[in-house]
């Protein structure tokens, strides 16, 4: 407890500030400093004891869209940078997003929807692979990593990419499919939103992206020390965060051109290619994360759940 009590005396200040880069006018965070205390300090030290210098400890992070991976994933690594002097490296699976011209020739080989990101089979795997291969190499060298445009949905230019020169101590990598798992092909056939019915009657796409999960993704997952999950009530609310999440991309955005910023018409359709995994994941992550966050309507965390040790 005591220890717990200097943690937050030396850490508050920096995650405050960081707290308030992430608020608009209209959205503020609230009891910040119950979630720093009673949340994110003890999963820190969780994280702090089972590391080991010799090796990335990769942390999963999972959680729905707008859940707040990226707020927590920042946070964490603040406090384990500031307090325990760990080499924290976050990133999110979102940055791997393969390009927009390999996403369109993708749909034109398989399916027309997956020119939309985010579903099993629009990432570039084999980079993120080679970066937990790389990062694990007794003899580090220096790694380049792709950054991810969402408000022009395609990936950024190399200068603007990751610069890791030095090798992590911890690594957080986030993402609203990370940990998922494959269902199997009789679960497929009955479509469980407008889309699936409508744009996949021939179960094409729903099969390659479980297909995806059952092979490279799983492959890929198998590299995750530990998962942490952030569980909310059902997949309306997410819904309504991810409105939230489109609006402040807009506002950060505002003055540039050609964007691919989504209307809460688009945000829905979106949503609709997330919703069958999302709500598989509702049921698998309770039994294979390790730490669960039970998130209320407010958008914050009201539990926790420490599962493995």
């Amino acid at each position: 407890m005591k220890l717990a009590v200097d943690c937050y005396k030396k850490v508050n200040k920096e995650c405050f500030r960081f707290i308030k880069s992430q608020e608009t006018l209209k959205e503020k965070f609230k009891n910040k400093e119950k979630m720093i205390k009673s949340f994110l300090i003890p999963i820190s030290f969780w994280i702090a004891n089972k590391s080991n210098r010799k090796k990335p400890l990769i942390i999963g992070l999972s959680g729905g869209q707008g859940t707040g991976k990226t707020t927590i994933a920042s946070i964490l690594s603040l406090i384990l940078n500031k307090y325990f002097k760990l080499k924290v490296f976050k990133v999110s699976i979102d940055d791997f997003y393969k390009t927009r011209n390999e996403r369109k020739k993708l749909s034109e080989k398989k399916h027309p929807l997956l020119m939309t990101r985010g579903v099993p089979g629009t990432h570039d795997i084999n980079i993120i692979l080679d970066f937990f291969k790389k990062v694990k190499s007794n003899t580090f060298k220096n790694i380049r990593l792709p950054k991810f445009n969402k408000a022009i949905d395609d990936r950024c230019k190399k200068k603007q990419w990751y610069k890791i020169n030095s090798k992590p101590d911890v690594i957080i990598f986030e993402g609203w499919c990370v940990g998922a798992r494959a269902q199997n092909n009789n679960q497929l056939k009955k479509p469980i939103n407008y889309l699936e019915k409508m744009k996949d009657q021939n179960l094409v796409w729903r099969k390659h992206v479980n297909s995806q999960l059952k092979t490279n993704y799983k492959r890929l997952f198998n590299h995750l020390n530990r998962v942490i999950y952030l569980r909310v009530k059902n997949f309306n609310q997410l819904q309504s965060w991810r409105e939230k999440q489109e609006k402040k991309l807009r506002l950060k955005n505002k003055n540039k051109k050609n964007l691919k910023i989504m209307s809460k018409n688009d945000i829905f359709n979106f949503m609709q290619t997330y919703q069958r995994i999302t709500q598989n994941m509702f049921k698998d992550m309770t039994k294979y994360a390790s730490i669960i966050l039970n998130l209320n309507s407010n958008h914050q965390i009201r539990s926790i759940i420490f599962k493995k040790k």
